[in-house]
């Protein structure tokens, strides 16, 4: 099922979310639903505070190109272990952040572990795009967006941006 996305500026997109302790088949659901919400609006990555729920719970996929095999990741409890020293610049955006992109750096190379849907044990290293993606997600659980990286007058332009998008959304 299609989930609805936050906008920024909304508080529970700067929230820190709660460990998955137990892994249900809601939680499992929701994964379904989230990849759904993904594909569809159409993105590479969403994080459970996206669709209002203070899990820590991430989905992605970066085979974007047309012919490319689909490679649906659902990560719940997802942490960096490790990071390159060597850094990439990206230009982010964000399903919460519509039609707004900014340079952002990050580590090149990051080392995840997680929990899968089954509730075994994961790791992997991502680079490229993949690292980027699953940095970004995983900032979303900490509360953090891709515009925090930015300077504040940047920031500011593009949350007075979504505020006026709120607005015209609710009177529509």
């Amino acid at each position: 099922m299609k989930r609805s996305i936050l906008i920024h500026p909304d508080p529970r997109l700067k929230k820190l979310c709660a460990p998955v302790v137990d892994l249900s088949d809601a939680l499992r659901s929701l994964a379904d639903d989230m990849l759904e919400t993904m594909y569809d609006a159409p993105g590479i990555g969403l994080a459970a505070p996206q669709i209002g729920v203070m899990d820590r719970l991430i989905v992605l996929d970066c085979e974007k190109n047309d012919g490319d095999t689909p490679r649906p990741l659902v990560m719940f409890n997802p942490e960096v272990i490790a990071s390159s020293d060597e850094e990439n610049t990206y230009e982010e955006g964000c399903l919460s952040i519509p039609d707004q992109y900014a340079d952002v750096t990050r580590p090149k190379e990051v080392t995840v572990r997680w929990m899968d849907r089954e509730g075994a044990a994961q790791e992997e290293t991502f680079d490229g795009l993949w690292a980027t993606c699953v940095q970004h997600e995983i900032d979303h659980l900490e509360g953090k967006l891709f515009i925090d990286y930015l300077r504040p007058l940047k920031r500011q332009m593009i949350t007075r941006k979504m505020v006026k998008l709120k607005r015209e959304l609710a009177r529509s």
